[in-house]
């Protein structure tokens, strides 16, 4: 395996941990029966920990943890625990569970026992102070929740009863992470409000109004986020991001790791090599238990942890109780946490009824991750008063509800704890309950006068720059260019490359015959000499699926691997190469987070084929929901997205899984009008360019205007490498653009009979088929390049141009129910000529795929 260590990548840290000195191993010798006792201990205490808070988990007894088992039967005996740190056994067997035992590691697993076994390592008292801050944030959530159920009783609010131990969770997590400055955070829609409201400062006259549906198009209640600093004091404060939450649970998940990893991208610059990923950004993922077991975005997320050029900077999973759903019926596991065991991910299970026990196992999980630089989960065991407000779980879960119903809440009961230790009095309870219930009366009596959009601009306005300025001076096409094939002395590629540097320096010194990879680094490498990093990621994209990339070059004796555009050009920008994992959700989520966080830098996602979009469609589909946010107001950055998104298009007889993006399920998921009502502020960009010239105008443009937006893109296949299908290097040069239309550079528009529309790679059949017929007169071929926004005004220009006697058709190669033509509501399209409708994207037979493709294009000349 090539050893890829260019830019990005940073070597993970290397843990030692004390082995047993020889007299340790005799002590261990001399008392292996406690031994036994004490491993057995820390592998099976979790399973007679107290951890339920409603007891409802059926445990059977654990032999294994009975001492007469290993012939410890004498209390009073006292025995050498040097090599073995023993204290108690309460340690594993009280309100929090440790499950570690499972990790490969040695180096983990004896430091875990240290310090669970040596007191003065973990504080086991809880300050005043702290007591205090705990009972504010428990308190208020409860006041928070009755307030609600006051003024909007009909509310589907999915409050925090019975879980308000997040909150002093998370708080002091931040308090102990101070050092990273900066946190991503995803959580579902229970207790959203809560610690928006209660934790993160959100306005609760914003959250009000709201509820009073006065906001805008696309934001849920459950989906509202808010980026605050939160201030703990002697100057230090740290930035914590609540990302948008869609219907999908666990959506959000790889958005936040990539929104994570871009930020730790822009800081690798000005940091020193010795500062690890993680140490300036830490990423917090809370989920429900339901949905942790239940959908494998989840797996796909874990399955990133270790990637180079993914996750490695590690984050922390705290879940919680998910629907009313007992265990039985939503998972086969034990835990719902087990699923992290395929990472060996350590967890913590606590019961959720002890907020102090909650403060010390986020502890724990703080110094494991802050000490290895891995995920580590939380189990916060907690109970939840009913799924939403106006549900009735007592239906079918009534013994559960019954224990519920009758219990005091969690914080009444930890006011009572208080009370008793005399940390608080009655008073003092009463005064902060009454005074943040007239805190929450004074908000919504502002709702009337909120202005939630003050200072934000319109996405169409005047401002916004549609067309920018894309072309590049020859001589930096020609720098970049022989830049992008710059092999280093000594440095042996293999042999079948050097075919490919020739050519794509003939193409260069001649100023023709560029195809599309060329087009591509030329894109890529002006970009960054303009300060843009560019990072693609997907299956094998150093090289390219269809080997036509080659932007990383591998040693084939060391299998050192080298960026030549990095190298080369020492430009500010970098490009970052992301070979993944075979996921597509996941990795995908990942690229739109990092989209999200850094608008200079173009993120693109590459399927190896388009129709492996399908396992990922999830995540765009989450795009018109996210832009519905700022639909209206998205001049700032923070949730404009210019996610690049590559899919492999064409039918070319491969068989119906790797012919067809599914353009027309694209094209569903923009908001584009069918009638043409002037320029179109639509949620995304969906394109079929033919030539590397419209590609690489294409991906500066993305750049280049002064907004974000995704671009989908029907990439080439056979194109790649056709000569046809080439460009100039005056396509790309100063005065140049993307075309929307394409007119026929060949046919003579006043003796042309039909009109052909037509998008994608057909073109160029179709144009070799017309020579061969010397129709060149007679038949025009028009290319519609953007579908999304329609080019309306583009495609009346370029055919108000021909015989307005000619016959005006729409031609596509892929089945009449897909592709764009569903996506046409155009007046001059009056005959379709195509395949016809079929359940497949493409046959599966390579002669049938030969007999139906002769056919659509015997059908553009047939009359003629």
């Amino acid at each position: 395996m090539y050893h890829d260590e260019s830019f990005g990548f940073r070597r993970p840290r290397e843990f030692v941990f004390p082995d047993y000195t020889d007299t340790q191993l005799v002590n261990r010798h001399q008392n292996a029966a406690l031994l036994r006792y004490v491993d057995s201990m820390r592998t099976h205490g979790h399973r007679a920990a107290r951890i339920d808070p409603l007891d409802l988990i059926q445990r059977e007894e654990v032999a294994a943890l009975d001492p007469a088992r290993y012939g410890l039967t004498d209390e009073n005996q006292k025995y050498n625990v040097d090599g073995i740190i023993w204290t108690k056994p309460s340690v594993y067997v009280g309100r929090i569970a440790h499950e570690y035992m499972h990790s490969p590691s040695k180096t983990e697993r004896l430091w875990f026992s240290h310090l669970l076994e040596s007191e003065p390592s973990v504080p086991s008292v809880v300050g005043s102070s702290e007591k205090r801050r705990i009972h504010e944030l428990l308190a208020k959530s409860e006041v928070f929740d009755n307030f609600l159920q006051l003024k909007f009783p009909n509310l589907k609010r999915y409050g925090l009863e019975g879980g308000e131990s997040m909150l002093p969770a998370l708080d002091s997590y931040f308090l102990s992470h101070l050092k990273a400055s900066l946190a991503r955070l995803t959580m579902p829609h229970r207790g959203r409000l809560n610690l928006l409201t209660g934790l993160l400062g959100y306005s609760p006259t914003a959250s009000f109004t709201k509820l009073k549906d006065m906001g805008a198009e696309g934001d849920v209640l459950s989906h509202l986020v808010a980026s605050p600093s939160l201030d703990y004091g002697s100057d230090s404060s740290i930035k914590v991001s609540l990302l948008p939450n869609p219907s999908h649970l666990e959506a959000v998940n790889p958005v936040a790791l990539g929104k994570t990893r871009a930020k730790q991208y822009s800081l690798l610059k000005t940091s020193p090599d010795d500062c690890k990923l993680g140490d300036k950004v830490m990423c917090v993922q809370l989920h429900g238990d339901a949905s942790f077991t239940g959908q494998g975005i989840v797996m796909e997320g874990l399955g990133l942890s270790k990637w180079a050029r993914l996750c490695d900077f590690y984050y922390i999973d705290i879940i919680s109780i998910g629907y009313t759903t007992p265990a039985s019926g939503a998972r086969s596991s034990f835990y719902c946490s087990d699923v992290g065991k395929m990472i060996n991910a350590p967890v913590l299970h606590v019961n959720g009824d002890h907020p102090e026990d909650v403060v010390r196992a986020m502890n724990i999980a703080f110094r494991y991750r802050n000490y290895f630089r891995k995920d580590i989960i939380v189990d916060l065991l907690v109970y939840r008063r009913c799924h939403n407000e106006l549900d009735i779980p007592d239906i079918t879960s009534p013994l559960m509800y019954k224990k519920i119903t009758a219990r005091r809440s969690v914080p009444q009961q930890y006011e009572d704890k208080l009370i008793s230790e005399n940390v608080l009095d009655d008073k003092e309870i009463s005064g902060l309950r009454t005074s943040y219930k007239s805190h929450l009366n004074s908000e919504l009596a502002q709702v009337d006068s909120y202005d939630q959009w003050n200072g934000l601009v319109w996405p169409a306005s005047k401002e916004a720059n549609h067309t920018p300025e894309t072309g590049v001076d020859r001589d930096t096409l020609v720098k970049v260019g022989k830049a992008s094939i710059a092999v280093p002395p000594g440095f042996e590629i293999h042999s079948k490359l050097h075919r490919h540097i020739k050519n794509r320096m003939q193409s260069i010194d001649s100023g023709r015959g560029v195809d599309w990879a060329s087009a591509e680094a030329m894109a890529f490498g002006s970009l960054m000499l303009e300060g843009c990093d560019v990072r693609i990621s997907g299956q094998d994209v150093g090289r390219g699926t269809f080997s036509q990339r080659h932007a990383m070059l591998v040693n084939q004796k060391s299998e050192g691997v080298i960026v030549p555009l990095n190298d080369e050009l020492a430009a500010q920008g970098k490009l970052e190469l992301a070979n993944s994992s075979l996921s597509e959700m996941a990795v995908l989520g990942f690229e739109y987070g990092a989209s999200w966080e850094n608008p200079n830098l173009l993120p693109i996602w590459e399927a190896q084929f388009g129709d492996f979009f399908n396992g990922a469609q999830v995540i765009l589909s989450l795009d018109p929901l996210y832009y519905n946010l700022l639909k209206n107001c998205p001049a700032k950055w923070l949730r404009q997205s210019g996610l690049t998104l590559l899919l492999p298009h064409g039918l070319d007889g491969a068989g119906p899984e790797h012919s067809s993006s599914r353009l027309e399920r694209m094209l569903q998921l923009t908001n584009d009008p069918f009638t043409n009502e002037g320029p179109a502020n639509i949620n995304m960009h969906v394109v079929f360019p033919t030539t590397p010239a419209q590609y690489f105008h294409l991906l500066r443009r993305q750049m280049k205007r002064n907004f974000r937006k995704p671009l989908v893109v029907a990439s080439p296949k056979g194109l790649l490498r056709l000569s046809a299908a080439s460009s100039t290097l005056a396509d790309m040069e100063p005065g140049t653009s993307f075309q929307p239309v394409l007119s026929d550079p060949l046919a003579n528009e006043m003796t042309v009979e039909r009109v052909v529309i037509l998008s994608g790679k057909i073109y160029y059949e179709l144009i070799k088929e017309r020579q061969a017929r010397g129709l060149d007169e007679r038949v025009a071929f028009v290319r519609i390049e953007e579908l999304a926004p329609f080019p309306f005004s583009h495609l009346e220009k370029v055919l108000a141009t021909y015989n307005s006697h000619a016959e005006f058709v729409y031609l596509q190669e892929e089945p009449r129910n897909q592709g764009a033509y569903t996506h046409l509501g155009y007046t001059p399209v009056v005959k379709y000529l195509g395949r016809k409708e079929s359940a497949l994207p493409a046959p599966g037979i390579g002669k049938l795929y030969a007999e139906q493709q002769r056919e659509v294009i015997e059908q553009a000349f047939r009359g003629l």
